[in-house]
């Protein structure tokens, strides 16, 4: 074999190897459910994420920045499975996501003890904002029990005395019905918990035809991604929207709308919701939001978009302020405590226990000019509201 052929297949060798992919100088690894039902809620989060990073031009604080995203399958041991690996392999330097309360809370202690940040953007379970906060724990959302706290207000000012209550058995299901309880003056003439996880349970015949036979005088829900499609399909199916008004927290929203509306579920129309967010809400940095969202997908952005959307300019406001330094995580987190940044909430402050303090508000079923539902906020019903669990948390 002659020396000419080897320094040839040398060289040819060289080229038919890749090279290497430049790493970012910030890794964000960014949790959330992109398989089974769930994949709805997570996709519509993975959009506003990839709207974020596309809009700061993969940058912040001079750094280039990624986003590494990872299915928890909807299942805490998987969530906490694709979190170590985040934290022991990828070397992230902050994990953000997680839709469910079961998944968090499984997942969380993996990356404090790491000494590293996690922010949730969207699962706010009462444990982790009371006795067991954690001062590397941020959240771009809510705690669990506000959103239901402000629906029991906007039950007491529509004058409802009775109410039948239906939500999934889980931490965050057991949230919802704890929130109302704590602001609805009136009588529960009933309450079921059904069964929840990658088996949901989707059949609400039975527990339709109780609050049906109950004589409330309304039905307060939650049910998330697709257990809510299929709730209220059957409530409609049913006839209740004529004799049992609805009253919603994250059932309805830019995410099952746009399908109650093809399916004609018009029964809907004029229900009423709570949340700390709107489409419509009057700020300046949430109309570009939306507006942009809108342009880029097609479609209105769900809560979980916006929260997402947030996580990403939040840890940016951070990355800014350091140049980009996330070795440090008191100086990091001594940063994120500012939300110094363009909120779609408009301004904010975080408590002690690092959930926001923030307004919530009632929200109606509505068509837009255009024809298409959506949701359009018609009053403030609790004006810079800290949640109740903030008291425990001794940070």
């Amino acid at each position: 074999m002659n020396k000419n052929f080897l320094i040839g297949a040398a060289l040819a060798g060289l080229c038919s190897t890749p090279l290497a992919a430049h790493a970012a100088d910030i890794k964000i690894g960014f949790v959330t459910t992109l398989t089974t039902g769930g994949a709805v809620i997570g996709n519509d989060m993975r959009d506003a994420v990839n709207l974020a990073v596309e809009q700061l031009d993969s940058t912040m604080g001079g750094k280039s920045f990624e986003v590494l995203f990872e299915d928890d399958g909807f299942k805490p041991e998987t969530g906490k499975q694709v979190t170590d690996k985040l934290i022991k392999e990828d070397n992230v330097d902050i994990v953000a996501g997680y839709i469910w309360s079961n998944v968090l809370m499984a997942s969380y202690k993996s990356v404090t003890r790491a000494d590293k940040i996690i922010i949730s953007a969207n699962a706010g379970p009462s444990a982790i904002a009371g006795k067991l906060c954690n001062e590397n724990f941020f959240s771009t959302s809510w705690q669990n029990n506000q959103t239901p706290m402000a629906m029991g207000e906007l039950l007491n000012a529509r004058g409802v005395k009775s109410l039948y209550m239906m939500a999934p058995n889980y931490a965050a299901g057991k949230d919802m019905v704890a929130g109302i309880e704590r602001t609805f003056k009136g009588e529960f003439v009933g309450k079921d918990l059904t069964k929840w996880g990658a088996d949901a349970q989707l059949d609400f015949s039975a527990e339709l035809a109780k609050a049906k036979a109950s004589g409330a005088d309304g039905l307060a829900v939650f049910y998330p991604g697709k257990a809510g499609g299929a709730f209220i399909k059957q409530y409609q199916q049913a006839g209740l929207n004529d004799v049992l008004p609805l009253y919603s927290v994250f059932t309805i929203d830019s995410i099952s709308l746009p399908k109650l509306q093809e399916g004609k579920m018009d029964g809907i129309l004029g229900s009423e919701t709570s949340m700390f967010w709107g489409p419509d809400l009057d700020v300046p940095a949430n109309k570009a939001f939306v507006a942009s969202f809108k342009e880029k997908y097609g479609r209105y952005p769900s809560h979980y978009a916006a929260q997402s959307f947030d996580a990403i300019n939040l840890i940016a406001s951070a990355a800014d302020m350091l140049d980009g330094d996330f070795s440090d995580t008191d100086k990091v987190r001594d940063a994120l405590k500012k939300a110094d940044f363009d909120s779609i909430r408009g301004d904010f402050t975080y408590g002690n226990n690092h959930m926001p303090i923030q307004n919530f508000y009632a929200r109606k079923v509505v068509a837009d000019a255009d024809g298409n539902w959506t949701t359009s906020i018609t009053k403030t019903v609790l004006e810079s509201h800290q949640d109740v669990f903030a008291a425990e948390c001794k940070l």
